[in-house]
């Protein structure tokens, strides 16, 4: 099987010939020039064998047009941080505008996906990074965004429906260059930091707008459930055929999951950071002191044995550690040999 032929087989449920595996990190030296950045991911892609590109824009990407402040460090091992919000009163909701999916930031990634269709292997997957409208409205609003859902909900709901359409607008625009599907991404998903309620009416509604615009019209389509204590059950619902989440760190782990959900997991390695101030902090397996080799194919060939190596592809829980030795980012690649 060629790489495209071994991840459909897995996403739709048949077997390959062998379990489909790829890490993806921030390349944060490259990440503000699309075509340097496409560069990057395919040089990586290649190096270590992987069987698909998970695009890696900055974190941020869809929020500088909308007034958000932003230091850019292009230091590989220094991401992109939100130097202040986008929204500071309630004022400011008026101007979260739809905007179109060429305009300003959300431009540059697009033209990401065009160096891809142009430079990656042929028959290499990739599937383009976007976050649930209401990820995008945190990064904007910050603390304050739980007290405006609550004192403003309709300035919200407002702000959400424009983001919404521009994040529509930007996966179309990524259709016609030739993804081959999406990574949505949902940092509102875990109950520690929104009740039920709130959930059910600032976030689902218009995760599934978002989600219900491609998933007819790509086959790779991940769902990744940011955090602990996550809406698994709720969310696996939704339209997309692969579910990534912290099953390493935070659960549920790919054996429970798989006792309710038939759907094709993304995961088993233990690499998810968190957010302390306004910089990641990594947890990662591949980067931790005394990690060998030999240490990550046993920790791997644990998860495949987890699901006994159906319905999954091997990839981390959340993003790797861009500080992961070289013997131990190809030792991935080579758990999953038969």
């Amino acid at each position: 099987m060629n790489r495209e032929e071994r991840v459909r087989a897995a996403v739709e449920g048949r077997q390959p010939d062998r379990v489909p595996v790829s890490v993806w990190m921030h390349i944060s030296d490259k990440d503000q020039d699309p075509r340097s950045l496409a560069e990057a991911m395919v040089e990586f892609n290649e190096k270590y064998d992987y069987d698909f590109i998970k695009m890696m824009p900055f974190g941020a990407y869809t929020i500088p047009d909308w007034g958000a402040k932003l230091d850019v460090y292009c230091d590989r091992y220094k991401e992109v941080e939100i130097a202040a919000s986008g929204i500071s009163s309630r004022e400011d909701y008026k101007y979260i505008q739809p905007l179109p999916a060429i305009y300003g930031s959300w431009g540059r990634v697009l033209q990401l996906s065009r160096w891809l269709e142009r430079l990656a292997k042929p028959g290499t997957p990739y599937i383009q990074t976007i976050f649930s409208p209401a990820t995008t409205l945190k990064k904007l609003a910050g603390n304050r965004m739980l007290q405006d859902m609550l004192e403003c909900p309709e300035l919200v709901h407002q702000a959400l429906a424009a983001i919404t359409e521009t994040t529509i607008n930007f996966v179309k625009a990524n259709i016609e260059a030739g993804v081959s599907g999406f990574f949505f991404a949902s940092q509102c998903a875990s109950r520690d930091f929104m009740g039920d309620t709130m959930f059910a009416e600032f976030c689902k509604p218009y995760d599934l707008q978002v989600v219900n615009s491609y998933k007819d019209r790509t086959w790779f389509n991940v769902l990744h459930i940011h955090g602990g204590n996550i809406r698994f059950e709720e969310m696996s619902k939704y339209p997309c055929n692969v579910l990534n989440w912290h099953d390493r760190q935070n659960g549920p782990s790919l054996k429970e999951a798989r006792e309710n959900c038939p759907k094709t997991f993304l995961g088993g390695l233990y690499e998810g950071p968190s957010i302390v101030g306004s910089s990641l902090e990594y947890d990662s397996i591949m980067s931790r002191p005394g990690t060998t080799p030999d240490m990550i194919k046993d920790h791997i060939r644990e998860a495949i044995g987890m699901v006994d190596g159906k319905g999954l592809l091997i990839g981390p829980g959340c993003v790797a550690d861009p500080r992961s030795p070289e013997e131990n980012l190809r030792a991935v690649r080579e758990a999953v040999e038969r």
